[in-house]
């Protein structure tokens, strides 16, 4: 299990294998490599240099669908980092809540 956070510092969840979880207890997202895709396909970034932030120019790539996992039991949300200074073409990912 590897705890990730997002590209401007906020505690997000962690990686357990392939799956994506928020730190909640959902399962939101799969990767490939290091690309994240939602349930419906969608892509909705990438982990880089151990952050998670989302690549503009690949925001209309799609990945397969799957059927997210049942809930797990959720844990204590991790202390938020300071934020990176933002990439040319990338944007911070979307927040647990969000995805």
């Amino acid at each position: 299990m590897e705890w990730l956070w997002t590209w401007d510092g906020m505690s997000f969840g962690y990686r357990d294998g392939d799956n994506l979880w928020t730190h909640d207890g959902r399962h939101v997202g799969r990767f490939i490599d290091d690309e994240v895709f939602a349930a419906d396909g969608r892509y909705l970034g990438e982990s880089y240099n151990g952050r998670l932030i989302t690549h503009t120019g690949k925001k209309a790539r799609r990945g397969p669908a799957f059927s997210p996992y049942a809930g797990r039991v959720g844990y204590v949300d991790k202390v938020d980092y300071v934020g990176y200074v933002m990439l040319v073409g990338y944007e911070d990912f979307p927040r647990s809540e969000n995805v």
